[in-house]
């Protein structure tokens, strides 16, 4: 009887344990989100040699298993990955993309927009919490509305700027109405992105406003430079980094920072990178490093750092590139 029981007992926890974990759970496309999408690569102009995503979605497929496109458990599409696709040209504030209401994740970089704005229309996307435009030639003011969209969580607008070239900025609105409300961002990114503000406003925008931020990339964006009398563009790395209680990451380079370095930023626990290369101006020297301390990426190439390399360094566990 024992055995019985113990070889029943084995064969319910084979059944629970393979039988039903292995069993592959896919959520079938919606009709009005198939439809939705159609539209979308219909109404969107891209290179049909070059798109491995777009060149696929056909009617007759389940659109949840498209490539690009990630589905809730109910059909809802979630998730838009139309990144390197070879789109060209702007988007209409019509587009149905904008009517995907359940979208979370979209990112559309390093496509060709054309130097199009950003349209309006990414306001309707309510529930999104990861936005990537980088890289996507999207140019002129940066929309309000993207300060309404409480939900995001990333929030990826770098943009390739070559002197006289149309870039993203942010004038009106600036950078603090653009992210008063979005007090859930953790990552910012506005590589070459023209921010009209002075550094003392700009810090003071992000230091109030984003309390949980652990990544801020501003790489040569000219965000760094206000002018202060007849001298020439420059500015000093603000104070405020070291009191952000998240930050893991900060990447500074090519940003004609001048001055010198505030050293506790070196010694915030939580940092894992550091790259201040390319500000030639900029002064400074290591401190002591915190016994905690979680750096794995410091660079400071081209930069007029000074003195000797202290010891504490050793406690640096994780570092593995200076």
């Amino acid at each position: 009887m024992r055995i019985a029981f113990f070889a029943w007992l084995f064969s319910i926890t084979l059944l629970l344990s393979f039988g039903i974990s292995t069993v592959p759970v896919h959520s079938q496309c919606l009709n009005d989100q198939s439809s939705l999408l159609l539209q979308l690569k219909n109404n969107l102009r891209y290179n049909s040699a070059v798109s491995v995503k777009l060149v696929n979605w056909t009617q007759t497929t389940d659109c949840c298993r498209w490539k690009g496109v990630t589905c809730d458990k109910e059909g809802h599409v979630i998730g838009l990955d139309l990144n390197r696709e070879s789109i060209s040209g702007g988007i209409s504030h019509l587009s149905s993309l904008f009517s995907l209401q359940f979208l979370q994740n979209l990112n559309l970089a390093y496509n060709n927009f054309n130097f199009t704005q950003i349209p309006p229309s990414f306001g309707n996307l309510t529930r999104l919490t990861y936005l990537n435009l980088s890289n996507a030639n999207f140019a002129g003011q940066i929309s309000i509305v993207l300060s309404s969209m409480t939900t995001l969580v990333t929030l990826d607008l770098p943009t390739l700027y070559f002197p006289g070239a149309t870039s993203l900025k942010l004038e009106n609105p600036n950078l603090l109405k653009l992210i008063q409300n979005l007090t859930g961002l953790k990552t910012l990114l506005l590589d070459g992105v023209n921010i009209s503000a002075q550094a003392s406003q700009w810090c003071e925008a992000i230091s109030s406003s984003l309390p949980n931020l652990q990544v801020l990339l501003i790489l040569r964006s000219r965000s760094f430079s206000f002018r202060l009398g007849q001298n020439n563009l420059s500015a000093q790395v603000p104070k405020f980094f070291a009191d952000l209680p998240n930050l893991r990451s900060l990447h500074l380079c090519s940003s004609n920072l001048h001055r010198k370095f505030p050293e506790k930023i070196f010694q915030v626990s939580t940092l894992e990178a550091l790259d201040l290369s390319g500000n030639s101006y900029l002064q400074g020297f290591l401190p002591q490093f915190p016994s905690n301390g979680s750096l794995h990426t410091l660079v400071l190439s081209k930069t007029n750092f000074s003195g000797t390399l202290p010891d504490s360094v050793g406690n640096l566990k994780m570092l593995s590139r200076m």
